[in-house]
């Protein structure tokens, strides 16, 4: 393990946070024709630096083969729009967005976040790396440009566009291999008076809720606020603020501006406290979760075992990537979980990776009546328990896997 570097400051990261085995890529959807074909699968072995504490995933697929054409539509969670909405109205207000001004979305997708800054009447560039999704978002009337961050492409935009007067990162920054070059593009396209926020799984909620599920080679970093904040000075971003969100299972979002230094708000230090008082801050407080994985392994696999034994039928619910690594990382099959559905018509028809467990529409649920339905994304638990509450009606229940198994009554 020592040929592995730490993309963060360099050193050998050489100590294992979690080894999950091997897993084909998360969102690789296959089509019926593909079915028996090969298959690659690559390892999922986090590593964690001792020397700057970064947990970190190693390159073992390029970016680029996995962003350039990508199966995720955040336009498909209505929670993740109403999120959106939500935020963008509330930076229209605190800072006093308008038409003379500008805001960059790197990671932009489909556009579900800039349409609403393009409704209030703002400027607004997509930065968006897949090109099936980038031209949805031109369709919708956002303006996108398809292209990796680096700090190259991000002088060369600011160059084009102008810098911005905020630029968002949501659920991006955790998804770079080339951390440093992309921290330094954020710090080309904004102004030097301007914000860069940034939305992110925060590592001490992925360990209190052993949430391995969101393990997956697309994921190259799980960050804590403190590696974030090391990362960000390197591009001359201080943090001036942090938020504790609830989104995808307990995220941060940072508030960074160029050369922002002094005093750390309130908000920073407790959340830096918190993650103290974890152990985030030593190597030794990240011991112990191979074995809560495991835990949620035995416990998911004595069900669907259990299940089959009584003939009771068991289907999921969503086809997201972190599903995918968890029913690879468990080795369950289409013999325990029938089928799963999706609201994304881009799914429906196709097959999980790995496991080949087909993907159908939400309506098939409904028509076939299973005993239970296995909610993948179980970070949009009260979302979806209301969608789903029709399962009830004749006898089925709801299964949560994480953060431990819970069969809903």
């Amino acid at each position: 393990m020592a040929h592995v570097r730490c993309r963060l400051c360099g050193a050998p990261a050489t100590e294992t946070f979690v080894d999950l085995g091997m897993s084909p890529l998360c969102e690789s959807y296959l089509s019926a024709e593909s079915l028996d074909g090969p298959e690659n699968f690559y390892p999922l072995h986090v590593r964690i630096c001792p020397s700057c504490l970064l947990v970190q995933l190693p390159e073992y697929v390029s970016g680029s083969e996995i962003f350039s054409d990508y199966a995720y539509f955040s336009s498909y969670s209505d929670s993740w729009v109403a999120h959106a909405r939500r935020y963008a109205e509330s930076m229209v207000a605190s800072l006093g967005l308008g038409p003379e001004h500008l805001v960059t979305e790197v990671a932009s997708n489909d556009g579900y976040l800039l349409r609403h800054f393009v409704a209030a009447g703002v400027p607004v560039l997509g930065v968006e790396p897949a090109a099936n999704i980038a031209e949805v978002a031109r369709t919708a009337g956002v303006r996108t440009e398809t292209c990796f961050l680096g700090a190259r492409t991000g002088a060369a935009l600011a160059d084009r566009y102008g810098r911005a007067d905020l630029v968002v990162a949501n659920n991006v920054y955790a998804h770079v291999p080339d951390l440093l070059g992309f921290t330094a593009g954020l710090a080309a396209l904004v102004k030097p008076t301007g914000l860069v926020t940034l939305e992110f799984p925060h590592l001490l909620r992925l360990i209190e809720g052993r949430q391995f599920d969101t393990i997956y080679h697309e994921h190259y970093q799980y960050l804590s606020l403190a590696t974030a904040r090391r990362a960000l000075a390197t591009a001359g971003l201080g943090v001036v603020d942090v938020e504790e969100l609830s989104t995808h299972g307990g995220s941060l979002r940072l508030h960074a501006r160029p050369g922002a230094t002094g005093e750390a708000s309130t908000n920073v230090k407790a959340v830096l406290a918190a993650e103290a008082d974890a152990g985030l801050h030593r190597l030794a407080g990240h011991a112990g979760f191979a074995e809560a994985v495991f835990t949620i392994k035995r416990e998911l696999l004595e069900f669907l075992l259990a299940a089959r034994a009584a003939g009771r039928r068991v289907v999921g619910y969503g086809a997201p990537g972190k599903g995918n690594t968890l029913l690879n990382h468990c080795g369950i099959r289409s013999d325990l979980l029938a089928y799963t559905v999706d609201r994304s018509p881009h799914k429906q028809g196709r097959f999980l990776p790995g496991t080949h467990i087909p993907v159908h529409p939400p309506e098939r649920i409904a028509a076939d009546r299973p005993d239970y339905v296995l909610v993948l994304p179980w970070n949009l638990r009260a979302e979806l328990t209301g969608q789903l509450a029709y399962v009830r009606q004749w006898g089925g229940r709801l299964v949560f896997p994480i953060p431990r198994l819970e069969i809903a009554p």
